[in-house]
């Protein structure tokens, strides 16, 4: 058996990793972000590249379909259409979750990988289309309307998407969380099973490349427009939600509201601006398909059965906490887009309206969904969100609102 080398301390002879000076306006100054494991020398990044992947590739190897020092070949791989680079990339407090440069390795780093050093993109964009029973209905109902460009009258909608994998900045991630990095790292360390011990061992390696998802991003419109202060956007900012969007699961609105915030995107890329629909990884508030199912059987079999006054409360007996998606590092993907205002925003959350405000991104009209889109077993969820304070355009008082203001319901 090949001898083992361990990551735990900084390499023989002296040599530290290749150092990252995050912010850096010149790329080859910053630095790449090399999370593989060919050689250890030049890893700058605790992790691996396509981290929740990293077990999969890992059996790959051992079932020997894969060679463990095959490198990708980049050729035609570069992006369908440019983003950025803008002015927020340069801000090291503004981008700390993702790597602005993670869509251009091929290009900012050519003489590196010629040399060869082992960089792979963190970010992917290319050309789709899409096709939804949804935007037939609006277009049967008037409310979209074929332009035979953006929108087909098949349903066909043209779109560029973009797939990003997180790459976490740590000194960065501590600052925004307003903890400190020692007690950041050592937290991750623990909480894992002490799956990373250079989080531990070495304060030299600041990225980390997590084993969660990342987001997948559908533009609408003209992608050359972003970064432009007279560019209209109109976005829906959406969490995974698998039963809802993939099976239609009736229990929540998740699978409506993105279609109505893909009918927006829709009509304000008509109207000569950019719809943008963000799609983050974070299954049932971050707590996990799991979880949520176990919620799901608390809510419909507790006495009385499911209503807005305890619809929170049920999730944190099961979970310890009633949300975990922690908005807080969400709007770096705006800040990577160069999109400092949001036209029309079609969300209830106030978290996330809160977090964007946080870093600076106004928000112009924020957009409810329609009472005719919700699924007549999300009206507890409604009622729920409504009384803990989420945006909506108007507050019909039910019965089980009532109740829930009453209790002192709060998110």
């Amino acid at each position: 058996m090949a001898h083992i080398r361990l990551n735990t301390h900084p390499s023989q002879g002296g040599q530290a990793a290749p150092p990252i000076i995050w912010g850096a306006r010149d790329p080859k100054l910053r630095g790449p972000v090399v999370g593989t494991v060919g050689d250890p020398a030049k890893r700058n990044a605790i992790g691996v590249h396509s981290g929740s992947y990293g077990i999969y590739r890992a059996l790959a190897i051992a079932a020997q379909e894969l060679k463990p020092d095959h490198r990708p070949d980049f050729t035609n791989t570069s992006p369908a259409e440019p983003i950025g680079p803008f002015e927020s990339w340069f801000d090291p407090k503004k981008i700390v979750s993702l790597d602005p440069w993670g869509h251009m390795v091929a290009e900012v780093f050519a003489d590196k990988l010629a040399a060869g050093w082992d960089i792979r993109p963190t970010i992917a964009v290319t050309k789709a289309h899409v096709n939804m029973p949804e935007i037939m209905d609006a277009m049967a109902a008037g409310r979209l309307k074929p332009d035979n460009d953006i929108l087909s009258g098949s349903g066909d909608v043209k779109v560029t998407k973009a797939a990003i994998e997180p790459v976490w900045w740590l000194p960065g991630i501590a600052e925004r969380f307003g903890v400190r990095e020692v007690d950041l790292r050592r937290t991750l360390f623990e909480q894992t099973g002490g799956m990373y011990t250079e989080l531990v061992t070495r304060p030299d390696l600041e990225l980390f490349l997590p084993p969660i998802g990342g987001s997948t991003i559908y533009f609408f419109g003209d992608v050359s427009k972003l970064g432009k202060p007279d560019t209209k956007i109109a976005c829906r900012l959406h969490d995974e939600c698998n039963g809802s969007d993939v099976f239609g699961s009736d229990i929540c609105t998740c699978r409506p509201y993105l279609a109505h915030g893909i009918e927006i995107c829709i009509e304000m890329a008509q109207k000569g601006g950019v719809g943008v629909v963000i799609y983050n990884r974070k299954e049932g508030r971050a707590l996990g398909e799991v979880t949520k199912f176990l919620v799901y059987n608390a809510r419909k079999r507790q006495p009385g059965g499911d209503s807005a006054a305890q619809y929170f409360n049920r999730t944190e007996c099961v979970a310890g906490v009633q949300d975990m998606r922690l908005q807080e590092l969400m709007p770096d993907v705006f800040h990577w887009l160069g999109i400092a205002r949001i036209d029309r925003f079609a969300s209830m959350s106030n978290m996330k309206s809160d977090a964007l405000r946080e870093q600076g991104i106004e928000i112009v009209e924020q957009v409810a969904i329609p009472d005719e889109l919700i699924p007549a077993d999300a009206q507890v969820e409604m009622d729920a969100k409504k009384a803990a304070g989420y945006f909506t355009s108007k507050k019909p008082e039910t019965a089980e609102l009532a109740k829930a203001k009453g209790r002192g319901l709060n998110e």
